[in-house]
């Protein structure tokens, strides 16, 4: 209990501290015991302590699955139950974690990104799976970004719900909305995206390890010139 108490320290230390990426590598070698801190720094108060926890969870249960793949896999079915109703609890940080770990990871991503692409998927037949929860949806559609970052042959079907995430009514899943369809390239965003250029309102994005400000017009913006190959004059 003493050693699992000193670990959770050492983890939660790790992922406060500015050179929090240079410990990253020590981090996977701890394995299976950087799990159960992992899941706790989830639901930390401090915004990038959650979000290095995602980066964590990748770097920790992609060098899992390489040695022993089911251990791999009972972490993503942890996070699956976790977004269950059944469960009881609410899955922070579950769908931006299962994406992480799917960037590190072609095994976990060939056998565990469709349950990503779900939660974004209204489907009537299987409401089950659609994250209603706006909080929640916003993760599944930066995972789905995140995704489309690193295997966008995987994220490219979730297409049609990213057309209709751009016309969300939440803020923040619109303009998580427009950077998925930019990196995938999608032609058919550009009348919702060029619709939203002048948009100034304002979300927090992680990408590139970092936390950042940005507009939906500029990530409007940013996919449209990324779909388009067209730079955007200067004023």
């Amino acid at each position: 209990m003493a050693r699992s108490r000193e670990i959770k320290r050492q983890v939660l230390d790790l992922l406060a501290t500015d050179g929090w990426e240079a410990g990253l590598g020590g981090l996977a070698e701890l394995g299976q015991q950087a799990v159960a801190p992992l899941f706790s720094a989830l639901c930390n108060p401090a915004p990038l302590v959650r979000w290095r926890a995602v980066t964590g969870f990748g770097i920790v249960i992609a060098a899992l699955a390489e040695k022993t793949p089911e251990k791999a896999r009972v972490v993503m079915r942890r996070f699956i139950w976790s977004l269950n109703d059944e469960s009881g609890g609410i899955g922070w940080g579950a769908p931006e974690a299962m994406a992480e770990i799917m960037t590190a990871s072609p095994l976990i991503a060939s056998e565990y990104h469709n349950h990503l692409l779900a939660y974004i998927h209204e489907d009537h037949c299987r409401p089950d799976c659609y994250l209603e929860h706006a909080p929640l949806r916003r993760g599944a559609v930066w995972g789905v970004g995140r995704l489309a970052q690193v295997r966008p042959d995987l994220a490219a079907k979730a297409e049609p719900d990213l057309l209709c995430a751009l016309e969300d009514c939440d803020t923040v899943i619109r303009g998580l909305a427009a950077w998925a369809c930019g990196l995938l390239g999608l032609t058919a965003a550009l009348p919702k995206l060029k619709a939203m250029s002048q948009d100034q309102s304002v979300l927090e994005l992680y990408r590139d390890r970092e936390l950042q400000e940005v507009t939906l017009a500029i990530l409007a913006a940013e996919a449209v010139c990324r779909i388009t190959g067209h730079v955007p004059a200067q004023n």
